[in-house]
């Protein structure tokens, strides 16, 4: 097996990835060329073809491709599968991978990664894959996943890789330099040297740059920057985004309780933290947990049905609120023609509110600090809006009805439900945040309920009160 085949360049008459409106992507040409390729047993032409692409790239192309044309091209890749590949792949793809392979060669691929990518493959199966993959690991390999299991989830200990430099401080550049150039087991890709004390406590930092710039005598204690950022293996992996993005580190020491290094965190490991927790609300948001597209239909179906169902017990508290206004709705039917309307400016306008709100949350924007400020800033938001649509709506009613009283009913209701659009959208989130329950999974459910019972209580009431 290969430890990588990533750098074998390889001439191609269709360009494997061609840059496009939204960064580069596989040419379709290239896809069509291994389809038929694959179905056609041109077994050398295929490996010829993919074995020089880069593992992104290769991972892309697994997943394109049709379930059967797809496993004939892992069996063709197994004996030189680049198992850099695997993080990049939908976990439904790795669990065919898993399944065509087998726990010993998948394990065997593992225990190639860096810690912080084998953590992750690991992690992603289910109790039983975990076992057998793990008792087919190396010891040592299991060992690193083993501690790195053992911390909380979505903790800096959950994503620190293990594999990193640290020398103590009474050396010389020379003496650092001479240890690159010949110790075993580095890192392939390091940007610092990391300082430690006799306790392996993390003094500094000393940037390969800087080391190659100084003369060999030079110490490493006169030459390291001390103004690192320590991260707590305890530490959230979105405060670790934060922590990043605010001070532009490349990489960070990670130490457990007692203050010595156990792992560090570079920015390629953020740059996927900012990319899950970004999905992650979204996806919440919207009321779901996973958005694969190669799952079954049985399991995606699954997964949405208990959102689906808190929708349902909202839909029908609106229709209660409704449905007390029965006899109105009977009179004047052009009630129940305009009062969708309101409810649904309510709706887009608190998601608005709403979508701001957790976003600054998520970005330590919004803080107790300002948050009665941004809460009144969204009120007046809503008022100015809701005036600017009343007027819209009220002419409409007033011209499509020949009713005056309806326009003014209407245009009421509609500032009404804004500006309570615009309090709850803040305030949810924020009420939210202060019981400990993330914003992003309950916000919407919420203020859909708020924006329809109050849209429809609002117009409805006013119309019984001024129209009967």
């Amino acid at each position: 097996m290969t430890d990588s085949f990533s750098q074998k360049p390889i001439r191609k008459e269709i360009p494997a990835s061609v840059p496009g409106d939204e960064g580069f992507d596989l040419n379709p040409d290239f896809i069509d060329e291994i389809l038929t390729a694959l179905d056609e047993q041109q077994t050398e032409h295929v490996l010829e073809q993919v074995i020089g692409l880069h593992y992104a790239d290769a991972a892309v192309l697994i997943e394109r491709l049709p379930s059967e044309q797809r496993n004939h091209l892992l069996k063709i890749l197994q004996p030189s599968f680049n198992p850099e590949i695997l993080p990049e792949l939908d976990a439904a793809i790795r669990e065919e991978v898993l399944e065509l392979f087998g726990y010993a060669d998948f394990a065997a691929l593992v225990a190639v990664l860096d810690s912080d990518d084998a953590v992750y493959l690991i992690d992603m199966l289910d109790s039983e894959e975990r076992d057998k993959v793990m008792a087919r690991l190396p010891a040592e390999e299991r060992q690193v996943i083993e501690q790195a299991l053992a911390f909380p989830d979505y903790s800096a200990g959950r994503i620190m890789q293990r594999e990193l430099v640290a020398v103590p401080g009474y050396w010389t550049v020379g003496e650092a330099v001479d240890y690159l150039r010949t110790a075993a087991n580095m890192p392939d890709d390091f940007h610092a040297l990391f300082v430690v004390d006799p306790r392996h406590r993390p003094l500094g930092t000393v940037r390969l740059s800087a080391l190659l710039k100084v003369r060999r005598t030079v110490l490493l204690r006169d030459l390291m920057s001390t103004e690192m950022k320590v991260i707590p293996t305890a530490m959230d992996q979105e405060d670790i985004a934060l922590l990043f993005r605010q001070r532009d580190l490349l990489a960070a020491p990670v130490v457990d309780a007692s203050g010595r290094l156990v792992g560090c965190i570079t920015v390629d490991d953020v740059v996927d933290v900012i990319d899950e927790e970004a999905e992650d609300d979204m996806l919440r948001l919207a009321g779901l947990s996973e958005t694969s597209l190669y799952s079954a239909a049985m399991d995606t179906a699954r997964s949405r049905f208990t959102w689906l169902v808190v929708n349902l017990g909202t839909a029908v508290l609106a229709s209660l609120v409704i449905g007390m206004f029965e006899a109105t709705i009977e009179k004047i039917v052009a009630l129940a023609v305009l009062m969708p309307i309101v409810a649904s400016m309510g709706g887009n306008a608190g998601t608005q509110t709403l979508t701001v709100a957790v976003r600054g949350l998520a970005m330590k924007d919004l803080v107790p600090e300002n948050a009665r400020r941004v809460l009144w800033k969204e009120v007046l938001v809503g008022l100015l809006n809701g005036l600017a649509f009343a007027v819209m709506v009220g002419l409409v009613a007033w011209l499509w009805f020949d009713d005056g009283r309806l326009g003014v009913v209407i245009a009421a209701a509609m500032v009404i439900n804004m500006v309570c659009a615009g309090l709850f959208g803040i305030a949810i989130p924020l009420v939210l945040e202060r019981f400990k329950v993330d914003p992003a999974v309950s916000s919407t459910v919420f203020l859909t309920t708020v924006t329809d019972v109050v849209g429809f209580f609002s117009f409805l009431g006013l119309a019984s009160l001024f129209l009967l």
